[in-house]
């Protein structure tokens, strides 16, 4: 059996309580798949690698180095997507000043909420909602701001995605426990198929991501390699081409 991130984090009971119930089946990739990208931000990870505790003295909703090593791998998952013509969508957050609508986590203050108040947080605070280089949109792909933690809250993703056709979205981004998370049970919701690339999401707290990926990989989605999915990505790129041979 292949070790998975949060086997060290199920208790003996957990792992009793999986012994004895029957296997969960995979949802499995459909006939039409996009990449979803989900707040790859530079608040996710400030302007350079640094450990988490260093990171959130100027970037307080930082990931640390875990942002950084997702988004290195991430660079290889659009990459794979956009050589085999698989479309890419961006989703961020709808900053506060541009539409009025206060964050669904100011009234938590901390990380959630920063009053700038010098040149430097200033900076800091305007570039918050970039997206990072790593996961840049390119010209035409499409770039969605969201009002809430699920990507599909507030904006039209999943009437783009239903004109487009598309029953499968593989998922990276942070973070695991929250907007990640909402958007795989929403997407599931609507009966897509959730694929999320465990080596591209991420997350603050190693436990609730771990214990995150475990339950959305029991319940709402296949939780799989970054290798798992580029290679569906070639085979499915080959069929097309030995189909269209």
């Amino acid at each position: 059996m292949v070790e998975r991130v949060w086997d060290r984090f199920l208790t003996d009971r957990d792992k009793e309580h999986l012994a004895a119930s029957p296997p969960t089946g995979r949802y499995g990739f459909g006939r039409s798949a996009a990449v979803l990208s989900v707040d790859n931000y530079r608040k996710a990870v400030g302007d350079r690698p640094e450990p988490l505790l260093e990171a959130i003295k100027t970037w307080p909703g930082s990931t640390g180095l875990d942002g950084w090593t997702a988004l290195e791998k991430t660079v290889d998952l659009l990459e794979a997507a956009r050589t085999a013509d698989i479309p890419v969508i961006h989703v961020t957050a709808l900053a506060e000043e541009d539409s009025g609508l206060t964050g669904w986590g100011a009234r938590l203050g901390g990380r959630h909420r920063s009053e700038p108040r010098t040149s430097e947080e200033e900076d800091r605070h305007r570039r918050r909602l970039d997206i990072v280089e790593q996961a840049a949109p390119l010209p035409g792909e499409v770039v969605l701001r969201k009002a809430g933690p699920s990507a599909f809250f507030g904006t039209p993703l999943a009437a783009h995605l239903i004109g487009a056709g598309v029953d499968t979205l593989i998922v990276c981004g942070e973070s695991v426990s929250g907007c990640v998370r909402s958007t795989v049970v929403d997407g599931c919701s609507l009966r897509l198929r959730m694929i999320v690339v465990e080596d591209c999401v991420y997350d603050r707290h190693e436990a609730s991501s771990a214990i995150n990926l475990f339950d959305m990989d029991r319940k709402y989605a296949d939780v799989i390699s970054l290798a798992e999915v580029t290679q569906w990505i070639a085979d499915s790129t080959g069929a097309v081409d030995r189909r269209a041979g």
